[in-house]
């Protein structure tokens, strides 16, 4: 669940993000139409929190039943496509670029590539690569999160340890759930410090 590919946790607490901060010890939902209100964009999450949110406009490349072996073709034929997307439907991007996962992934994924919008897009868009970029959301409801910093060949043990410690505590997993990638990864930087973002919904 990577763009190269595809244990217990301190006790969860309850965070809203606003303007770029973290409040911890109430739910609050918040909006999410700016940069400035997206709960997407707060420091590293250290520990698993937990959030409600409603739901926020995406612009989406969609693949069912993809060959996994094939995702790094994904992300940069979608990237290429996206971003001149969006200038053509005057939308603004509000949030770091996410891959969203609607089943757990075996030899294939189905799976969304996109970023999130200051507004829904209002109709389907043929980028030049062909590729055809959509309206989509990132859900409302309630929400896990952490922080994963590194490679991204450990991801994987990221993932199990996160989900892991959800179940272990009792929350009931649902989907989809998504990886943000914080650090651009075309950017020269040291590999312990690029950040993923991990979110799941909560049943």
């Amino acid at each position: 669940m990577n763009p190269a590919r595809r244990s217990h946790f301190p006790t969860a607490v309850t965070v809203s993000c606003w303007g770029g901060e973290c409040t911890r010890g109430r739910s609050r939902v918040v909006p999410m139409t700016t940069e400035d209100t997206f709960y997407m964009n707060c420091p590293p999450i250290t520990a698993v929190e937990t959030l409600e949110v409603t739901a926020v406009p995406t612009a989406v490349v969609s693949f069912e039943d993809f060959p996994m072996a094939e995702m790094t073709t994904a992300f940069d034929t979608t990237f290429a496509a996206l971003f001149p997307a969006l200038v053509q439907a005057g939308v603004n991007p509000i949030g770091a670029p996410f891959s969203l996962h609607h089943r757990l992934p075996t030899e294939t994924v189905t799976f969304e590539l996109g970023i999130p919008i200051d507004a829904p897009l209002k109709k389907e868009i043929t980028a030049d690569n062909g590729l055809v970029v959509g309206p989509s959301i990132l859900p409302a409801g309630k929400l896990a999160r952490v922080s994963y910093m590194g490679e991204y060949h450990g991801l994987g043990p990221a993932w199990n340890s996160f989900l892991q410690g959800l179940g272990e505590s009792g929350e009931q997993l649902a989907f989809p759930f998504w990886e943000v990638y914080i650090t651009d990864p075309s950017q020269a930087i040291e590999p312990a410090v690029m950040r993923t973002d991990l979110y799941t919904l909560l049943g």
